[in-house]
């Protein structure tokens, strides 16, 4: 991924976990959980404590984390992957709160349904998370499979979502949101 060379950052303490969230002038660029796979390296991006994104960015997700929010309002910027990956993180975009799809939908979404490896690739490396739900994605089967932040990340958030009971496996140790 190639971030814009404006790009800054801050960071909070979320009930997952630090979060590290990156913006430009105008829109959010990155949210990500500390050690989550295929994280950006971001010491080199300033620290912008005050930024209004970054600060829009922060309460939403506290809000988020609180129940008190099911949508995102803050501007995004997805151009950091490639065409393909930007066209799966749009489709993220559209499943809603609480509801889980799978990789061969969102392939088949794309108009790419035989893709359905390079859209798990692509859901690896959605700069965003959280904000582009990238969590809400299951297995064929309907089983909980990979999320880079974790997976007793990926089912805390779809337990505070209030998804489908069903797919939460008692052998994953959810971090309490409390």
């Amino acid at each position: 991924m190639k971030f814009p060379p404006n790009t800054v950052q801050s960071r909070f303490e979320s009930p997952l976990g630090r979060i590290t969230l990156a913006a430009t002038d105008d829109a959010l660029v990155g949210v990500f959980f500390d050690q989550q796979a295929h994280m950006p390296e971001v010491n080199h991006w300033p620290v912008a404590d005050e930024h209004p994104i970054l600060l829009q960015a922060q309460a939403e997700l506290t809000e988020y984390f609180a129940g008190q929010r099911r949508t995102f309002e803050v501007p995004l910027d997805l151009s950091s992957g490639t065409p393909f990956q930007q066209a799966v993180w749009q489709a993220l975009l559209a499943i809603p709160c609480a509801a889980t799809t799978s990789y061969g939908a969102i392939s088949a979404k794309i108009g790419k349904p035989a893709a359905v490896r390079a859209v798990g690739g692509a859901v690896g490396r959605n700069p965003v998370s959280i904000i582009v739900p990238c969590h809400r994605l299951v297995g064929a089967n309907g089983s909980l499979t990979g999320y880079a932040g974790g997976l007793p990340r990926k089912t805390a958030l779809l337990q505070l979502e209030g998804a489908a009971p069903s797919l939460f496996s008692e052998s994953v140790s959810t971090p309490s949101l409390f």
